[in-house]
C-alpha cells in the first residue's frame, strides 16, 4: 500500500503539469483565436503524429542512434578524464582551464567545422555529442569524486588500500549520486545537440525532419517532431531518473 501511494505522489505532479499545459494550449487557442499555422491544435498534432508516425519514429530512431552513442563515449571520455585528474591532481590544473575555455563557446558553434571535417553523416553527430556532454560528465564527476571523506581515505591508506582500490571501493560510489545528476543533464543535451546539427547539415533524423518541414512551410509536421522529441527525451530523463532512485539509494 505504502509502495502504491508513493507511486501516486510521484506520478501525480508531473500529470497534472501535463494537463495544466494542454488546457492552457487549447485554452489559448480559444481565447485569443489563434491561427492553426501559428499554434495548431493538440488533436491536430496528434493527428499528424500518427498520419507520419512511420516517418516520424524513424527519424527519431536514428537521432537517438547519434545520441546515445555520442551519450556513451562522452560519459567515458568524462568519466575518464576525472578519475585521471582526481589520481593525478596536477593534470586537473593543467587541463581544466584548457576545457572551460573550449566549452565556453556554444557547442553549435562548433557545428559547422564538424561538418566539413566528419561530413553530414552519422560521424558528425556523434563528434559533436561527445563534445558537448563530456565536459558535463567531467564536471559532475570531478566533484563527485572529491565528497569522499578524507579521513576515510588516509584509513584505507594506512591499511595499504592502492589508489585503484580506493578509487572503486570509496570514491566511486561516493560520486555516483553527482555523476548521474550529470548523466540526467548530459542525455537530454545530447538530443538537442544531435537535433541541432541535423538541421544545420544531414540527410536523415528528426532535425532534418523539422528543417525539411519547414522549408515546405508543413508547421503541423514541425510540432509533430517536435513533439516526438520531447517524448523521446522525457523517456530517456524518465530512466535514469528511475536508475537514480532505485540503485543509487545510500545517498
Amino acid at each position: 500500500m505504502v509502495g502504491k501511494t508513493s507511486l501516486t505522489g510521484k506520478l501525480l505532479p508531473p500529470l497534472l503539469g501535463v494537463l495544466s499545459l494542454g488546457l492552457l494550449w487549447q485554452g489559448s487557442i480559444w481565447l485569443f483565436d489563434i491561427p492553426p499555422f501559428v499554434l495548431p491544435s493538440l488533436h491536430a498534432i496528434a493527428a499528424a503524429i500518427i498520419d507520419n508516425g512511420g516517418t516520424l519514429w524513424l527519424a527519431m530512431g536514428w537521432t537517438l542512434a547519434e545520441a546515445l552513442i555520442g551519450f556513451a563515449c562522452g560519459l567515458l571520455a568524462g568519466l575518464s578524464l576525472a578519475i585521471l585528474m582526481t589520481v593525478c591532481r596536477p593534470l586537473e590544473t593543467i587541463l581544466m582551464p584548457l576545457a572551460v575555455a573550449i566549452n565556453s563557446v556554444p557547442t553549435v558553434a562548433y557545428i559547422p567545422l564538424a561538418l566539413l571535417w566528419f561530413g553530414i553523416g552519422m560521424l558528425s553527430k556523434i563528434v559533436l555529442v561527445v563534445f558537448g556532454v563530456s565536459f558535463v560528465i567531467l564536471i559532475n564527476s570531478l566533484h563527485g569524486l572529491k565528497q569522499a571523506d578524507p579521513q576515510i581515505v588516509n584509513l584505507m591508506r594506512s591499511f595499504g588500500a592502492s589508489r585503484l582500490a580506493i578509487m572503486v571501493k570509496l570514491q566511486l560510489p561516493a560520486a555516483l549520486p553527482s555523476i548521474v545528476s550529470g548523466l540526467r543533464i548530459g542525455i537530454v543535451r545530447s538530443i538537442i545537440i544531435a537535433i541541432v546539427a541535423e538541421m544545420l547539415g544531414a540527410f536523415q533524423g528528426i532535425g532534418w525532419v523539422i528543417f525539411q518541414s519547414t522549408q515546405q512551410v508543413d508547421f503541423l509536421t514541425v510540432w509533430a517532431a517536435v513533439v516526438v522529441s520531447s517524448l523521446a527525451s522525457i523517456a530517456l530523463y524518465a530512466l535514469l531518473a528511475w536508475i537514480d532512485t532505485t540503485f543509487i539509494w545510500w545517498k
